[in-house]
């Protein structure tokens, strides 16, 4: 296949699974490996999170009144030295307190991470562990405050599940909705924390990856037309994604991907075993 077409795939796969609790690096590791795609680039882990800055792009347009409010808020708070009983201003600082841990640990430890679990076979086993989590939060989390209502070590604890999403397989989204789950979060809720809590972190690990490529860092040539298809893609289906995830979550549990994971996960052993 043409790499641009799949290049194209690849970005609507980044789309998807970034934000729907099913692990993008993991499907963006398995995706070429059953469909016998070698192309060095479109398998590497530059790629992948180069096509984070679609999603990162999904992210702030789509919440782009979210922050347009947060941000103002959270700096009237340093200001004040008060949240002053504003649910903005106290969100912004919930959501800076969660995205300590996913950063630094990113720091010093995504590069090692992504590169030696970058296997088919453990991605497959952490699509069920992730599952199984969520699973878990579903069935104990008693979905009955908003975002504004976590305390600071609750915001931090999310903080610290969304940094699990390293490994592969695990899914950011997935284990940080659960996390909220767990915490008394009601599913839009927890999605909506979750994808914004992503941002920042999503925008450090694409501006990092973008130093690499223009230091010629990464090992591999990235030909620009098909990493522009990739980003396109991954913005478009990304905006698609987030939009259905939280209509969906309104109203019904996120047992459907549980059920998912664990049938991607027995199929990828299946063809890894043989």
């Amino acid at each position: 296949m043409d790499i641009s077409l799949q290049a194209l795939v690849m970005g609507v796969v980044q789309g998807l699974t970034e934000f729907l609790p099913v692990s993008s690096s993991g499907h963006l590791i398995i995706v070429p490996a059953l469909l016998g795609w070698h192309d060095p680039f479109i398998t590497s882990l530059a790629f992948s999170v180069m096509l984070h800055i679609g999603t990162l792009a999904a992210l702030l347009i789509y919440f782009r009144a979210d922050w347009l409010r947060l941000v103002p808020a959270g700096l009237a708070t340093i200001r004040d030295r008060s949240f002053d009983s504003d649910a903005d201003r106290r969100l912004a600082w919930l959501l800076v307190v969660a995205t300590i841990p996913a950063l630094l640990i990113g720091v010093f430890l995504n590069d090692p991470i992504e590169s030696r679990f970058r296997e088919v076979g453990l991605v497959a086993v952490m699509l069920v562990i992730g599952g199984v989590i969520l699973w878990l939060a579903e069935r104990n989390g008693s979905r009955r405050l908003l975002a504004v209502d976590l305390t600071f070590p609750r915001a931090l604890a999310i903080g610290l599940a969304q940094a699990l999403a390293l490994i592969p397989g695990i899914s950011r989204s997935g284990i940080s909705i659960a996390a909220g789950l767990f915490t008394g979060l009601n599913r839009e809720s927890a999605a909506r924390f979750s994808f914004l809590m992503a941002t920042p972190v999503t925008a450090a690990a694409a501006a990092y990856e973008s130093v690499k490529v223009v230091r010629g860092d990464l090992g591999v040539s990235v030909p620009v037309g098909p990493l522009l298809i990739g980003l396109a893609a991954s913005f478009v289906f990304g905006i698609i994604a987030i939009s259905v995830l939280l209509r969906f979550l309104r109203t019904r549990s996120t047992d459907i991907f549980v059920a998912y994971r664990i049938l991607i996960a027995a199929v990828v052993l299946v063809w890894w075993l043989r």
